[in-house]
């Protein structure tokens, strides 16, 4: 992406995650990127194009992290274990696109179902993963997409008690404290 597609593209997301998406202007998306309107226009049709910019390098940026934390992993349990480090890691990092994501996520319109496909999308490849391991023998059988949704729901209220406590998010203790809690419920003794 060039200097000036990712001046537009972090406007875009500072303020879609500030005042949401519908009150966030093409004038203001250009203010903060300090480019011309022609600029914005050159790179994107319409400020949904760069909603939807937004959502595919979310989604590739997990989907990669998790393949890249994953592929070494040499048992279910480890994999979903590099997933909760990569969600809670993600979820700190990259707040402002979450809260743009969630804050869209509910709801019937166009935008709520690209949101809605994305995060299921994901969730798909913790389901994966947790189906390989229900296969092999190292998880307890259960309802995939329930326990794939709730360990995505559970690492990602790692932003919720950031909003709460209003501090930094230790990555490292928040990963070991979800870690060990979804262990506890997956692991077959």
């Amino acid at each position: 992406m060039n200097k000036t597609k990712r001046k537009i593209f972090s406007a875009a997301i500072e303020l879609f995650s500030k005042n949401g998406y519908d009150n966030a202007t093409v004038d203001d998306i250009t203010a903060i990127a300090g480019v011309a309107k022609g600029s914005l226009y050159y790179h994107f049709s319409k400020k949904e194009d760069i909603f939807d910019m937004l959502l595919q390098e979310g989604l590739d940026l997990l989907r990669n992290s998790i393949e890249l934390k994953t592929k070494t992993c040499k048992t279910s349990l480890d994999k979903i274990k590099a997933v909760v480090l990569v969600e809670v890691k993600v979820t700190v990092k990259y707040e402002k696109f979450l809260n743009v994501v969630f804050s869209h996520i509910w709801g019937e319109g166009e935008r709520n179902q690209k949101c809605k496909h994305a995060v299921f999308e994901y969730v798909k490849i913790i389901e994966n993963i947790l189906q390989e391991g229900m296969d092999n023998g190292e998880f307890y059988r259960g309802d995939v997409e329930a326990i794939a949704s709730g360990i995505f729901g559970y690492t990602c209220a790692s932003l919720i008690y950031r909003l709460k406590t209003n501090r930094e998010v230790d990555v490292e203790k928040i990963y070991k404290e979800f870690a060990e809690s979804v262990v506890r419920t997956l692991i077959r003794k």
